[in-house]
Protein backbone atom coordinates (compact mmCIF):
# COMPACT_ATOMS: atom_id res chain seq x y z
CA UNK A 1 0.00 0.00 0.00
CA UNK A 2 1.32 3.48 -0.97
CA UNK A 3 4.62 2.30 -2.79
CA UNK A 4 5.44 0.69 -6.11
CA UNK A 5 6.63 -3.29 -5.21
CA UNK A 6 8.47 -5.09 -7.04
CA UNK A 7 7.12 -8.40 -7.95
CA UNK A 8 8.86 -9.82 -11.26
CA UNK A 9 12.35 -9.21 -12.38
CA UNK A 10 15.17 -11.07 -14.13
CA UNK A 11 17.32 -11.52 -10.99
CA UNK A 12 14.39 -12.02 -8.59
CA UNK A 13 15.41 -9.42 -6.72
CA UNK A 14 13.80 -8.16 -3.20
CA UNK A 15 11.89 -11.41 -3.22
CA UNK A 16 10.57 -10.84 -6.47
CA UNK A 17 9.24 -14.04 -8.80
CA UNK A 18 12.21 -14.27 -11.12
CA UNK A 19 11.32 -14.39 -15.19
CA UNK A 20 13.40 -14.84 -17.83
CA UNK A 21 12.86 -11.41 -19.24
CA UNK A 22 14.54 -8.16 -19.62
CA UNK A 23 11.43 -6.98 -17.23
CA UNK A 24 10.98 -5.33 -13.90
CA UNK A 25 7.15 -5.52 -12.72
CA UNK A 26 5.86 -3.31 -9.88
CA UNK A 27 2.53 -3.59 -8.60
CA UNK A 28 0.76 -0.90 -6.17
CA UNK A 29 -2.33 0.04 -4.07
CA UNK A 30 -2.74 4.01 -4.10
CA UNK A 31 -4.86 5.78 -2.07
CA UNK A 32 -6.32 8.89 -2.44
CA UNK A 33 -3.29 11.53 -2.71
CA UNK A 34 -0.35 8.81 -2.55
CA UNK A 35 2.21 9.13 -4.66
CA UNK A 36 4.93 6.66 -5.73
CA UNK A 37 7.66 7.50 -8.39
CA UNK A 38 10.23 5.08 -10.08
CA UNK A 39 13.25 6.34 -11.95
CA UNK A 40 13.89 5.22 -15.29
CA UNK A 41 17.65 4.52 -16.12
CA UNK A 42 18.54 6.04 -19.96
CA UNK A 43 16.77 4.17 -22.59
CA UNK A 44 14.10 1.91 -20.77
CA UNK A 45 10.20 2.72 -21.61
CA UNK A 46 7.81 2.16 -18.83
CA UNK A 47 4.17 0.71 -19.52
CA UNK A 48 1.47 1.40 -16.56
CA UNK A 49 -1.82 -0.41 -16.63
CA UNK A 50 -4.79 0.62 -13.96
CA UNK A 51 -6.52 -2.55 -12.81
CA UNK A 52 -9.00 -0.51 -10.77
CA UNK A 53 -10.12 3.12 -9.69
CA UNK A 54 -7.86 5.40 -11.20
CA UNK A 55 -4.55 7.48 -10.99
CA UNK A 56 -2.75 10.78 -12.24
CA UNK A 57 0.22 9.63 -14.24
CA UNK A 58 2.67 12.38 -15.04
CA UNK A 59 -0.56 14.83 -14.68
CA UNK A 60 -2.74 12.95 -16.94
CA UNK A 61 -6.04 11.10 -15.52
CA UNK A 62 -5.74 6.98 -16.01
CA UNK A 63 -8.68 4.90 -14.51
CA UNK A 64 -9.65 1.28 -14.95
CA UNK A 65 -8.51 -0.71 -17.87
CA UNK A 66 -6.55 2.12 -19.10
CA UNK A 67 -2.44 1.73 -20.24
CA UNK A 68 0.20 4.12 -21.09
CA UNK A 69 3.33 3.90 -22.83
CA UNK A 70 5.77 5.97 -21.34
CA UNK A 71 9.28 6.47 -23.68
CA UNK A 72 12.30 9.51 -23.17
CA UNK A 73 11.14 9.99 -19.25
CA UNK A 74 13.60 10.13 -15.87
CA UNK A 75 10.72 9.23 -13.63
CA UNK A 76 7.20 7.22 -13.39
CA UNK A 77 5.11 9.91 -11.61
CA UNK A 78 1.94 8.28 -10.19
CA UNK A 79 -0.67 9.93 -7.94
CA UNK A 80 -3.71 7.83 -6.39
CA UNK A 81 -7.24 9.40 -7.23
CA UNK A 82 -9.95 7.39 -5.86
Amino acid sequence: QGRLRLVASPDGADGSVRIHSDTRLYASLLAKGERAELPLSAGRHAWVHVARGAVDLQGKRLVAGDGAALSQEDVVRLEGVT
